[in-house]
């Protein structure tokens, strides 16, 4: 059972989104905060598996929430998603880079809700369909200047190439199609890229990319 918290200061959204994963089978929502301060609280207590997290929050923005939850290593397993009304909202990217495991705007269709909580889970990264690249190469732009290569030193030509297909927003059945493989062995390749790099998700694998260089704004392949 996937175990979800609901974190948005409206209680029309946390009832709407409530209504929908509880219907699922294999979804269930822990509990529900209407402000940041709550929503850390809560995930201490509750150990939810995912928080579908609002930017915008009284007392502690969504923000904020996440990096305190993501920078505690007791929560290491919880993952976090962004909720924004607006698909170019300004703190996304810092969202990802402070540890979110992607986004997703609220006018997100049901059926991709439920596969993004599904996907997370599983250990993908969940970024809105049609926003993931535009978005990235955006606030990439704004970010610091690309690091020396030295961070992706122990990674091998596949690796770095698997790296490149992952920053410019492509899936891992994409990536499998470009190189001519399985998904399971372009998974397997994102997998350890992650692991050599220490990367948290597929989110930070991609900030990662931009902030090493390997790629730059505006390579969307």
């Amino acid at each position: 059972m996937i175990r979800v918290l609901l974190a948005d200061d409206q209680s029309l959204v946390r009832a709407g989104f409530r209504a929908l994963l509880d219907a699922q089978p294999d979804i269930e929502v822990a509990g529900e905060a209407s402000d940041g301060e709550e929503a850390v609280r809560k995930v201490g207590e509750l150990r939810p598996d995912i928080v579908l997290m609002d930017i915008r929050m009284p007392l502690l923005d969504g923000l904020a929430a996440t990096r305190r939850i993501t920078e505690d290593t007791a929560l290491g397993e919880v993952k976090v998603v962004m909720l924004t009304t607006f698909e170019l909202d300004e703190y996304v990217f810092e969202a990802i880079r402070s540890g979110a495991s992607g986004f997703l705007v609220k006018d997100t269709e049901p059926e991709e809700l439920l596969r993004a909580v599904r996907a997370v889970v599983d250990g993908d990264a969940l970024l809105s369909p049609g926003v993931t690249r535009r978005l990235i190469a955006e606030f990439a732009a704004r970010s610091k200047e690309p690091a020396a290569e030295g961070a992706l030193a122990e990674l091998t030509e596949r690796e770095r190439e698997v790296m490149a297909l992952v920053g410019i927003g492509l899936s891992n059945e994409e990536i499998a199609r470009r190189l001519v493989v399985s998904p399971l062995t372009a998974k397997t390749h994102v997998s350890r890229t992650m692991v050599k790099l220490g990367a948290r998700d597929r989110a930070q694998l991609v900030v990662l990319a931009y902030e090493s260089g390997l790629v730059r704004p505006g390579w969307l392949g």
